[in-house]
């Protein structure tokens, strides 16, 4: 998620049905149990989401990829911890 993000940033979310565009959220990987995902939701339709990567400049593990993914068990970013303080 760079330029948004720095590898090794800690994140604050909120587990939150909600979803609005433009917004970041954590979602799994929907091949990969077990790996989380920090990405920018593109659009929304009821129940799930598409989402995408900031950084274009590497190979897409997003929507483009995958298809949409579910908005149940997703958290919303509501805070970034600086890098200072981990």
């Amino acid at each position: 998620m760079e330029p948004t993000l720095i590898a090794g940033q800690g994140l604050i979310g909120l587990r939150q049905n909600r979803v609005r565009p433009g917004e970041l959220r954590c979602v799994e990987h929907p091949g990969e149990p077990g790996l989380w995902l920090v990405k920018r939701v593109e659009s929304v339709d009821r129940s799930a989401m598409r989402i995408a990567s900031d950084n274009t400049d590497v190979a897409a593990v997003d929507s483009r990829l995958f298809g949409p993914v579910p908005i149940l068990g997703s958290y919303r970013v509501i805070a970034c911890v600086p890098l200072r303080w981990m």
